[in-house]
């Protein structure tokens, strides 16, 4: 088992700090907390990170709002980032999607992909801000051509739609293949619609499930009506199980 242990000289970076999560998330909490006290400005990101999820220490998002504006006010993208997060969703903070915007519009500007993806989620829908379609495509594209898996789903959305650019359902295609080989479900669950649709249904199966399996609770609730609608009694078959995962992950009310 490593040795968790801080020492003064002893700089660690981000990667060596979440690799001893994965490992011993207690230990780990304590190195994190010694090496944000110290100064290590990745750890101060962790650190709010953690008490967010409550991962190897009591969880406060309070104090997690506290870490990730030190880190930020750093110069950290992510914990700005989070700092979005947390006011969006009211996390640790009063919920507020201008504030929420005003995070990750400095995260997108410092050029982090997962801050040009919430931000531009909150162009496309007007929380917070002004709506701007042109501005949220434009956001999607650059953190799609840096390898955001969400982004390449939301790009292939738009330039199927032919919103706010000229349609190229060619491009969609490619850009919704993409997001699925990256683990995005919803780019999973529509790369599945066009393989669907050529007639590979056995392929189309595949990704459904992969989906199926990392789908959040409002993603299985609208796929599962979307699947129940399916001209293909295989791809229609998936809408029960579907709803059958959605109970499951549905808290008891």
């Amino acid at each position: 088992m490593a040795d968790f242990r801080l020492r003064r000289e002893e700089v660690l970076d981000g990667e060596s700090l979440k690799a001893m999560l994965e490992e011993s998330p207690a230990r780990a909490a304590q190195a994190i907390l010694l090496a944000a006290g110290e100064g290590v400005l990745d750890a101060q990101a962790l650190l709010g990170q953690i008490l967010l999820d409550g991962q190897g220490i009591a969880r406060d998002p309070v104090l997690a709002v506290r870490w990730f504006g030190i880190a930020a006010r750093r110069g950290h993208p992510m914990a700005r980032n989070m700092l979005g997060r947390c006011h969006e969703h009211g996390w640790g903070c009063v919920a507020d999607s201008s504030v929420a915007a005003r995070h990750y519009r400095l995260a997108a500007e410092a050029g982090l992909d997962w801050g040009m993806y919430n931000y531009a989620n909150l162009l496309a829908t007007g929380r917070g801000v002004a709506e701007d379609q042109a501005q949220a495509l434009n956001l999607y594209r650059r953190a799609a051509e840096a390898g955001h898996a969400k982004s390449m789903n939301l790009l292939g959305r738009y330039l199927e739609d032919g919103r706010c650019c000229p349609a190229d359902p060619l491009a969609a295609v490619q850009w919704y293949r993409r997001s699925a080989e990256g683990g995005d479900f919803r780019g999973q669950f529509s790369h599945a619609a066009v393989l669907a649709g050529d007639g590979r249904i056995d392929e189309a199966l595949g990704w459904l499930r992969k989906a199926l399996a990392a789908g959040n609770v409002n993603f299985l609730r609208v796929s599962s009506e979307s699947l129940s609608g399916a001209s293909h009694p295989e791809i229609r078959a998936m809408a029960p199980i579907y709803r059958q995962r959605l109970l499951q992950l549905t808290p008891l009310q």
